[in-house]
């Protein structure tokens, strides 16, 4: 989802994406939210509701690549499946990039997203991500596209369930291996990043599941520690310092 306030973040790309550094162009057509294009060429869009944009303009893949799925997915594709639930489901990159890794892992995935202010599909569809990230672009027009609150097989080896819901009303499922909090930064919504909310999701995870986000403020590792989690702070994409990753330590540990 929605990312920091003109988030100095990150750049940083697997060997398996391959992205072109590009400058900010900030498209003045009649968008609503406006779109603009990051420093690796990938798109992100600008929330007039939060006064922030969606992603890193420091590039948008490859911020999304270090903080989601080189700090977290890879760090469990040793299994054969796992349960991904993601904090704002917003551009679908987040989910694209997962289905991807998926495939080329051989995981199964199920993912579940919560999303309270959706991007409309031809919005989102105006995202240049699937050419970026060398086709997919079917699979992204379903995420998009499909109904809300009714799981879809996006491939063999995802499957998507997308919850048009505020997280604190939620329902969570069961065993989740993989949180991408996704919000947007504390200042917008201060109270997604508080430590009940944690304390919601470490209930929710299976033992040794991990969350990872890109922000790493005093306040969210403090309230992470609050609801359980052992916290790392990580290296951050290009742009931004650190990142966060949390784990919930088996009940022997």
């Amino acid at each position: 989802m929605p990312y920091a306030k003109q988030r100095n973040d990150a750049i940083s790309v697997s060997k398996n994406y391959f992205v072109f550094l590009h400058f900010n162009i900030y498209s003045v057509a009649p968008l609503n939210p406006l779109i603009a294009v990051t420093e690796d060429g990938s798109t992100t869009f600008f929330s007039k509701q939060f006064n922030q944009h969606y992603h890193s303009q420091h590039g948008a893949i490859q911020e999304s690549m270090h903080v989601f799925i080189e700090a977290g997915f890879r760090k469990l594709r040793h299994r054969e499946s796992l349960l991904v639930f993601e904090m704002g489901f917003g551009t679908g990159l987040n989910a694209l990039l997962t289905l991807i890794e998926a495939e080329r892992s051989r995981i199964t995935v199920s993912y579940e997203a919560v999303e309270l202010f959706p991007l409309k599909p031809e919005d989102a569809l105006q995202s240049n991500f699937p050419t970026k990230l060398g086709g997919w672009q079917r699979a992204f027009e379903t995420m998009h596209q499909c109904e809300w609150n009714t799981r879809q097989h996006i491939s063999d080896r995802l499957s998507l369930l997308k919850h048009k819901i505020d997280l604190i009303a939620a329902t969570l499922p069961s065993g989740i291996d993989l949180v991408y909090f996704d919000a947007f930064d504390p200042e917008a919504q201060p109270q997604l990043w508080a430590p009940a909310v944690f304390q919601k999701l470490h209930d929710a995870m299976s033992d040794g599941g991990l969350l990872v986000t890109y922000s790493s403020k005093g306040t969210v590792k403090n309230a992470l520690r609050e609801a359980g989690f052992k916290v790392e702070r990580l290296p951050g994409p290009p742009g931004k310092r650190h990142m966060v990753r949390a784990t919930k330590c088996n009940h022997a540990e």
